[in-house]
């Protein structure tokens, strides 16, 4: 069985800011360890880096569009239960992820990525009324989602 062709698919990465002050924070454990061994505050950094690396690379999304599903994270939705995307920019989409929001909707947010893509879902069966999804494309990943297939 060959996997259905994606129609969208980007993974939602850090900027090089995070991975900077990833490594500006594992370097600063030296200065702890150091007066202890010096050898300590060589490794310690190194170990730390990996570990923030390894967090940081497991916390990044995935969000893929085929003809049928969205998939955002570790969810997928039918699109036919999708009524509507509206790709939301700056402060509409910090209100969203804030002030705005209904506290049953499902959440595939990171905090590197200020876009989201609001997903208004009509499912009967589940009181989810929309997903919010972090993206670096917001007009794109709404577009894939509202065209028909």
């Amino acid at each position: 069985m060959t996997a259905p062709s994606s129609l969208y698919s980007e993974r939602v990465t850090p900027s090089i800011w995070w991975w900077v002050v990833a490594l500006v924070l594992s370097a600063m454990t030296s200065l702890m360890v150091i007066p202890l061994s010096w050898i300590a505050g060589i490794i310690v950094p190194i170990v730390v880096f990996i570990a923030v690396a390894l967090t940081l690379r497991s916390l990044i999304p995935r969000v893929t569009v085929t003809q049928d599903v969205l998939f955002a994270g570790p969810a997928h939705i039918e699109r036919s239960f999708i009524t509507e995307a509206t790709p939301l920019k700056g402060e509409d989409a910090f209100k969203a992820r804030g002030q705005k929001l209904d506290a049953r909707a499902f959440l595939v947010t990171r905090p590197w990525a200020k876009d989201v893509v609001k997903v208004d879902i009509e499912d009967p069966n589940d009181p989810t009324p929309y997903w919010i999804v972090s993206t670096n494309n917001p007009d794109e990943l709404a577009r894939v989602l509202t065209q028909q297939g």
